[in-house]
C-alpha cells in the first residue's frame, strides 16, 4: 500500500469527461479548499503519479493495488488501479453534493504511452482522458489531477502553481514550513525547531537552519509591511510601500 503525499480537495469547473471513457457516475469530493478570485492550485488537488507508479511495479499487466492518500499521517481517500496493457483502469468512490452526500462509484480507464529515454530504457505518461468543449485532450503528462469526479491533467482542470500566486509572505511562509516537515518537525512555527533527525549530515542540517532563517526573516518583514498598511487604511494615515 502506497502512501501519496498532502495533494488535497476539489473544486468546480468546466470539465465533461469523455463519456467513453469516464461515464459521469459521480459528484464533487470533499475536502475543498477554495481561494476566492484565484485559479486552484495543483498543490490543492489530489494527484497521480505515473513515474512512482513505475518505480513501484503499479503498472505491470495484471497487477491491482489499493492505492491511499495519507496526508500528516491521517488517511483521507483511497484509489483501486488495475494495470492493463498500454492503459491503467482507475476505481474509487465520491459522495455527491459533499461529505454528507450519497456515496457513488466511479471507474474508468487511461491510456498509458511510453517515450525512449536518453541514456536507455523508457519511461510511462498518462494520456490525459479529458474532454474540453467536445475536443479530447490526450496530452501526454506525469501527472493526473482530481477535480469533478475525474483525474485530469491541470490544463483540462485549469489549474496553477502555487508559486505563480504566492505573494512573498506565502513563498517565505511555505518554505519556513517546507524545512521543518523535512526536518520531521511540525509546520506550527512557534514550535521549537526541529532537531537534527538522524542519519542527517551535519552540514546539511546547518545549510537548512541557514535557509530557515532568512525565509522567517523574509515572512517577519512581510508580516510586518502588512501590518503597517492595514495601520494606515484604518487610522487614515501614509500608506507606506504601495
Amino acid at each position: 500500500m502506497r502512501n501519496f503525499p498532502n495533494d488535497y480537495g476539489k473544486k468546480g469547473g468546466r470539465i465533461l469527461a469523455s463519456e467513453a471513457e469516464a461515464p459521469v457516475v459521480g459528484g464533487p469530493g470533499s475536502g475543498n479548499r477554495y481561494r476566492f478570485g484565484s485559479k486552484q492550485r495543483v498543490e490543492d488537488c489530489l494527484s497521480l503519479d505515473v513515474r512512482g507508479w513505475r518505480r513501484e511495479g503499479v503498472l505491470e499487466p495484471g497487477r491491482f493495488a489499493n492505492l491511499t492518500w495519507h496526508p500528516r499521517g491521517r488517511e483521507t481517500s483511497s484509489i483501486g488501479v488495475r494495470a492493463l496493457h498500454g492503459a491503467v483502469e482507475l476505481s474509487y468512490s465520491v459522495r455527491s453534493g459533499g461529505a454528507s452526500g450519497r456515496k457513488e462509484d466511479v471507474r474508468y480507464t487511461v491510456p498509458l504511452t511510453w517515450t525512449p529515454c536518453n541514456f536507455g530504457g523508457s519511461r510511462p505518461w498518462f494520456v490525459c482522458p479529458g474532454r474540453v468543449n467536445g475536443v479530447a485532450c490526450g496530452r501526454r503528462v506525469a501527472k493526473l489531477y482530481l477535480r469533478h469526479r475525474y483525474f485530469l491533467c491541470r490544463y483540462c482542470h485549469d489549474l496553477t502553481y502555487a508559486s505563480r500566486q504566492d505573494t512573498d509572505r506565502d513563498a517565505a511562509l511555505r518554505k519556513c514550513r517546507r524545512i521543518r516537515w523535512k526536518l520531521g518537525g511540525s509546520a506550527d512555527l512557534t514550535e521549537p525547531f526541529p532537531k537534527r533527525p538522524k542519519g542527517m549530515h551535519l552540514r546539511t542540517y546547518v545549510r537548512l537552519i541557514a535557509e530557515y532563517g532568512k525565509a522567517y526573516e523574509k515572512l517577519i518583514g512581510a508580516l510586518t509591511e502588512d501590518a503597517e498598511r492595514l495601520t494606515a487604511r484604518v487610522l487614515g494615515g501614509p500608506r507606506g510601500k504601495p
